[in-house]
């Protein structure tokens, strides 16, 4: 039995912690300067007003979720027309993030030697910067409410060349003249192609590689309920109410090899969304996602860009890219996976509240029965300022049982941090985490686990 602990950097961890306060009263009085300079017209009442100085680009794309800060508390891409039709149109758009961390982690397991290798030993971890990563964005206007989008991954933690997240057809009109099918359209929107599932709403908040606008905070969720697939999605809308079916693969790449492992996926999703008054605004959602067999299922290993947290609770033969997941839960439901998640969100003046209550069941391809996992995750946002500055606190406890394990195990993760919008486009925000690992076995590296510490990032996004 041994713990680890980093060596001792007091001089290096007060410095961090000074950095951290003097950034936070550097952006309170930018924020305040910046705010009696503002214009009072905006289009996102959660976004903070455009200047003089920095205007925004124009948004030549219908029915679109703006990628900078007027994209904030946007779920669903808009239903009504929100940007007249007048003939083919290209946008190009793009979004890079940075991050400079001062992460400990320490843990109690066993020794477990191997070539000479204890694979229970953590890596010595400090501060420094973290690899960026870079989004590219190309959305085009095809015909009157049908527009096409692309997102590519210029470079991230799990791979450092570019490559294609997702490119889909979204259908919200007819393309021909024909009344009828333009009344039905009215209500009907279609999304065909490999795009992000639209399963639970923590994934309009999540931050998407290169894109960390609408996450308040640095980190996501512990159990990441992310991933891309290929199919097709059927919504039915008002003004206020949604429900959607889909239908997709069942995985995040197309395969036509091994036919009888893999069975599609189907994803419904209702919903209830309404701004009551001038101050509040109620959405309600549910969701539920299952298939009944895939080669690799990825509803909860689909986040191919990593986690923010580098190196935290890994061995010293651990890689940026190859551990990209540091500190985050996939609970390997990779064959069979059934899944419902419930998100409440409550918006009143400057202040936001958002939930996650989620239910998992599923096995691997060599299991014989299914494994239950849960994530309870609440979060809190109080934007002031003409929403220029926030700070915001989060806390995340997943519950389940791995592949060969006998027992349930628990981690748990608190978030505490603000940020502030220098422009639309440009946002900076700190973030202390800590999270902690509970009845992990003494032979696994996360038995006695905990890590903690500062987070700081920056995120350009147009």
């Amino acid at each position: 039995m041994y713990a680890h602990h980093p060596s001792a950097r007091p001089r290096v961890r007060r410095f961090a912690v000074a950095t951290a306060l003097a950034g936070v009263l550097l952006m309170s009085i930018a924020g305040l300067a910046l705010a009696q300079s503002a214009d009072s017209t905006q289009q996102n009442p959660a976004a903070p007003p455009a200047t003089e100085r920095a205007k925004p680009p124009i948004i030549v794309i219908d029915r679109f979720r703006p990628h900078d800060a007027r994209g904030l508390n946007v779920f669903e891409p808009p239903k009504a027309e929100t940007v007249p039709y007048t003939g083919f149109q290209l946008q190009i758009g793009a979004a890079f993030t940075q991050q400079w961390q001062d992460l400990e982690h320490k843990n109690n397991a066993d020794p477990k030697v191997v070539a000479g290798v204890d694979q229970n030993q953590l890596i010595d971890i400090g501060p420094g910067f973290n690899t960026a990563e870079a989004n590219l964005y190309l959305d085009a206007q095809l015909a009157r409410g049908i527009r096409v989008q692309l997102t590519d991954y210029l470079t991230s933690r799990h791979h450092n060349e570019s490559w294609v997240k997702d490119g889909y057809l979204l259908v919200d009109g007819s393309p021909w003249e024909n009344a009828k099918l333009d009344k039905l359209m009215q209500y009907i929107t279609l999304r065909l192609g490999h795009f992000e599932i639209n399963y639970g709403d923590w994934h309009f908040r999540r931050t998407d590689n290169g894109n960390a606008m609408f996450n308040p905070l640095v980190g996501n969720m512990i159990m990441e309920p992310f991933t891309t697939e290929i199919g097709g999605e059927l919504y039915v809308r008002n003004p206020y109410a949604f429900a959607m079916f889909c239908v997709t693969g069942g995985e995040v790449k197309g395969q036509v090899t091994k036919p009888d492992a893999r069975s599609p996926s189907f994803i419904s999703k209702v919903g209830f969304d309404k701004q009551l008054n001038p101050k509040l605004r109620t959405r309600l959602t549910g969701s539920v996602y299952t298939t009944s067999g895939s080669a690799n299922n990825t509803l909860y290993s689909g986040s191919r860009s990593g986690s923010r947290y580098y190196f935290v609770m890994e061995n010293t033969q651990a890689t940026e890219s190859a551990q990209a997941w540091s500190g985050d839960i996939q609970p390997g439901l990779s064959h069979t996976v059934t899944a419902w998640v419930i998100n409440p969100f409550i918006k009143y003046q400057g202040l936001e509240l958002f939930g996650n209550i989620e239910q998992a069941s599923g096995h691997n391809a060599v299991e014989t029965s299914d494994r239950d996992w849960s994530q309870y995750m609440g979060e809190g946002v109080y934007r002031f300022l003409k929403n220029q500055l926030y700070v915001a606190g989060r806390y995340d406890v997943v519950k389940g049982r791995f592949a060969g394990f006998t027992n349930d195990v628990t981690v748990d993760r608190v978030q505490a941090g603000g940020g502030m919008f220098l422009t639309q486009n440009m946002l900076a925000k700190v973030e202390y985490v800590k999270q902690t690992y509970q009845d992990f076995p003494r032979t696994d590296i996360r038995s006695g686990g905990q890590f903690d510490g500062i987070m700081v990032e920056a995120t350009v996004a147009f």
